[in-house]
């Protein structure tokens, strides 16, 4: 596990420095240009109460836009804090430390992140969309993984439908105009790397071990 968590995490610093130096710009313009049929481009930036408040100022347009507002909620910051704090209640014990560590965590990489990386604009035909100037990671992304994630350790039954959320959730961050590909793979490779991380340090192969039969014993 801490492998691939290393694995993932060189991933995900090699995509920043890639988005950082415009090497992604190619797919990420042609996505805002012919992969966003939800998105209404204004050139502006989001403010830290857009980004704490859900649904605030959101301005209501088309089904695709709409789908994408609502299932993607639980993903928002306070929505998907309350939800893990629910998972962790359920778990308790190492892996509620873990799940709850994690998420601190990988909050915290997002905006330092996005504070530190700035990568060249990108443009919706002659409008350059300063929003996108500082997206990678998207946040939402690794908060949908993480609350699947947490959903399915606390309450199994629900492993199926909270991965096809996450996964419906990824696609309309897309679609829906809030994120370019290069900041949605991004997300995801954080969250692979914190949950592969968290797993190794929440079940250690050491326990595994000890739970098996002596080749003696048997």
């Amino acid at each position: 596990m801490f492998r691939a968590s290393a694995a993932t995490a060189a991933g995900f610093a090699a995509l920043a420095g890639l988005v950082a130096a415009g090497g992604t710009n190619g797919i990420d313009e042609w996505a805002v240009n012919h992969a966003m049929p939800g998105a209404r481009f204004t050139g502006g930036k989001s403010s830290l109460v857009d980004a704490v408040i859900p649904l605030h100022h959101v301005h209501w347009h088309g089904g695709v836009h709409i789908a994408a507002e609502l299932v993607t909620l639980p993903a928002a910051f306070p929505t998907a804090t309350i939800l893990l704090a629910l998972c962790c209640l359920r778990l308790g014990g190492r892996r509620a430390a873990a799940l709850a560590a994690i998420y601190v965590i990988a909050n915290g990489i997002e905006e330092v992140t996005k504070l530190t990386l700035t990568q060249p604009p990108l443009h919706h035909g002659p409008l350059h969309l300063a929003a996108l100037d500082s997206s990678y990671p998207s946040g939402h992304t690794v908060r949908a993984v993480l609350v699947a994630a947490g959903v399915a350790l606390a309450w199994p039954a629900l492993r199926l439908p909270a991965g096809a959320w996450a996964a419906c959730a990824v696609v309309l961050l897309e679609v829906g105009g809030f994120h370019v590909p290069s900041d949605i793979v991004g997300g995801l490779l954080l969250a692979m790397t914190l949950t592969a991380a968290a797993a190794a340090w929440a079940s250690p192969s050491g326990s595994s071990r000890a739970c098996r039969p002596s080749s003696r014993a048997r």
